[in-house]
């Protein structure tokens, strides 16, 4: 599957419903499909872990005892998994992408940067992500009627990574689960993140494996700057989706920016972390 090109906010909006009226909803009431956005068409779905390269599997568990360790008084949750949402949050690196049940939080994330230049949204079916889950995983998700993970189902089947890895065996799967709401940002980006049962294996290596789960929108630069200002009069803004100091900087920012000129920051699903090298691709 491809990428199909939009160009305006009425293309994007009707894309995003013909496919949600695409997949199966089964006895959910409300759509299975979660999104992502990127500012340049040309990112990649990169885990922060992966983006450390040679050696980035091995790091992992370094990472994550140490930052236990040392912000051992946030106390998040009783599970690795709460442990994890907080780390991703604050940035730290691990195998988890970002995503969000909002088309219009992940289109915010696609233009909020980068004027002049293509963006993309993703969009997975996670029900039928999940039906390619071990069976134990997606029963234990079928008995409990929801469409993602909380951390506390997760933890019950998979209470470390390694029991994680262990069940995927030779053919690795994607997995969505629904953060704590650690703070207003969480909350209000209607966050989702995805893990995969290989911290070697990319979010992209799975999308190319499985065609009919996804769909991605490439949206042109005239279409971005007409989404753009379609998502500020609805007040889908970093003032909003990040609150405080930092959300409101990079909102005006952005606001008194000229016309088409570049804009750093506010690109990134959980923090506003500035692009570096152009690898950065995160909602």
């Amino acid at each position: 599957m491809q990428a199909k090109k939009v160009s305006s906010w009425r293309e994007f909006d009707d894309a995003v419903a013909a496919a949600d009226a695409y997949g199966e909803r089964g006895a959910q009431a409300h759509s299975s499909l979660v999104f992502r956005g990127l500012a340049r068409a040309s990112y990649a779905n990169s885990s922060s872990l992966s983006r450390l390269e040679n050696g980035s599997a091995r790091l992992e568990p370094h990472l994550i005892r140490n930052f236990r360790k040392y912000a051992h008084r946030e106390q998040p949750g009783p599970t690795l998994w709460d442990w994890l949402s907080l780390a991703q949050h604050h940035g730290l690196p691990t195998r988890l992408l970002d995503w969000t049940f909002s088309p219009f939080v992940a289109a915010h994330f696609a233009t909020a940067t980068a004027p002049g230049v293509e963006a993309v949204v993703w969009a997975v079916d996670c029900a039928a992500a999940h039906r390619l889950l071990p069976a134990d995983l997606r029963e234990a998700l079928e008995r409990e009627g929801a469409t993602v993970f909380t951390t506390e189902l997760l933890a019950e089947y998979a209470p470390s990574l390694e029991s994680l890895d262990a069940a995927g065996g030779p053919d690795p799967f994607v997995l969505f689960f629904e953060p704590p709401s650690l703070d207003d940002r969480i909350v209000n980006q209607s966050a989702v993140f995805s893990v995969v049962s290989d911290p070697a294996m990319s979010m992209d290596d799975w999308l190319a494996a499985n065609p009919g789960l996804w769909h991605a929108w490439r949206i042109t630069p005239d279409g971005k700057a007409e989404i753009r200002e379609r998502l500020d009069r609805g007040n889908i803004n970093e003032r909003v989706l990040t609150p405080g100091l930092d959300g409101l900087a990079a909102w005006l920012r952005r606001y008194y920016a000229p016309a088409g000129g570049p804009i750093d920051g506010g690109a990134a699903m959980t923090d506003l972390r500035a692009e570096e090298d152009g690898d950065r691709w995160d909602m």
